[in-house]
């Protein structure tokens, strides 16, 4: 059974943390490979990236394989987060020996970052090593292929697309070759996911027929829209960042190809892209699991048109489960408050209750706790 998610790539998991209340809208989530890891590469494309241990995943560079995969909120100070992550690994004697006892790791962990700081009302409140130890605490206890949290949880806290909340989305696709694509997007974007005629979603322009929001809907969201952008002048640094992964088994230039198609899955479901003050970033992993076909030179192509398409669904996903937000550091309507599901609604009635994402039991100076 699938989940549509990423963990429907077999061995991945998934685990959150989240802060919120008290100043904090923040969090870490965290890709755990099966154990031995899983071949990775990055396509960088925003031009203001944070990011860590990147060029590690070089074709050309030594490392083979990783054990996770971190994507933070917190801004570059939230790097900090793939330190926890780094020492939970040690601990279970996972990363690349380096010595003959082999307890002697070196957990490579590629991170990368979103912009989020200060939208809890506090500049100080982001993710620190703990918050990636809780978060691969809990990608490890979950259950393999169970479903992913989405919306404003983990990284997606206080992830912003545009005018709208932001957050956690995944989908995946299964190829007529029994091979799965899946991806993992933090959707937080200079960019907007909205047609600003009609209010209808850019990525679901690229899945078929589209319902468009009602001429009223539409009029009474572009005023609320004006009035919560009002409030969060001067306009936010952002970034998008995602995970694509699949069973196939890729070298590492073939990965870092899926992770380079996989961008234009973004530039479907946002405009504008790739900016200079974005730090647009796509990972890739590989488990292993189904060989490419030997004597199909082309037979890589299904997986980079599958890689682009299920990251635009990613990110229709993401926007669709973000909670609305209003509090000392900013105001975010969600999708769902503005258009309702996206046909008669916006009566303000299915979208967010005005309260931070995630479970809010995470909140003031305590110790975040892992979700999943």
């Amino acid at each position: 059974m699938t989940v549509d998610a990423l963990t429907d790539v077999p061995g991945l998991r998934v685990g959150h943390a989240t802060r919120t209340g008290d100043g904090w809208l923040t969090g870490t989530t965290v890709v755990l490979a099966p154990e031995g890891g899983a071949v990775a590469a990055v396509d960088v494309r925003g031009g203001g990236p944070g990011t860590k241990e990147t060029d590690a995943l070089d074709p050309r560079n030594l490392v083979q394989k990783v054990e996770a995969i971190v994507l933070t909120g917190g801004s570059a100070y939230g790097l900090d987060a793939a330190s926890g992550v780094m020492a939970w690994l040690e601990e279970q004697g996972r990363g690349v020996r380096v010595g003959a006892d082999p307890a002697h790791v070196v957990p490579v962990v590629p991170a990368a970052c979103v912009f989020d700081l200060g939208r809890g009302g506090d500049f100080r409140a982001r993710p620190d090593a703990a918050t990636g130890r809780a978060a691969v605490e809990a990608a490890a206890a979950s259950e393999p292929g169970a479903p992913v949290r989405e919306g404003c949880v983990g990284a997606g806290t206080g992830a912003a697309v545009g005018p709208v909340k932001g957050g956690i989305g995944t989908a995946s696709t299964i190829l007529d070759s029994g091979i799965t694509v899946a991806a993992l997007v933090v959707a937080n974007a200079v960019g907007s996911a909205l047609d600003p005629e009609t209010g209808v979603l850019y990525g679901e322009l690229f899945q078929g027929r589209v319902d468009y929001p009602q001429a009223r809907v539409h009029e009474a969201a572009g005023r609320r829209l004006a009035e919560t952008t009002a409030k969060n002048a001067p306009p936010p640094l952002n970034t998008t960042l995602a995970v694509v992964a699949t069973d196939a088994r890729l070298s590492k230039a073939q990965a870092q190809k899926l992770a380079g198609t996989a961008h234009d899955g973004i530039a479907r479901a946002v405009r504008p892209v790739h900016l200079l003050h974005d730090g647009d970033t796509v990972f890739a992993l590989s488990t292993g699991e189904h060989p490419l076909d030997p004597d199909h030179p082309l037979a890589l192509n299904p997986l980079l048109a599958a890689g682009a398409d299920t990251l635009t669904r990613a990110i229709v996903r993401a926007v669709r489960a973000a909670e609305s937000v209003d509090g000392p550091g900013g105001a975010w309507p969600s999708y769902r408050e503005l258009y309702g599901d996206g046909k008669t609604g916006g009566d303000g009635k299915t979208g967010g209750d005005g309260k931070a994402g995630g479970d809010g039991e995470l909140g003031g100076g305590r110790r975040p706790a892992g979700e999943r």
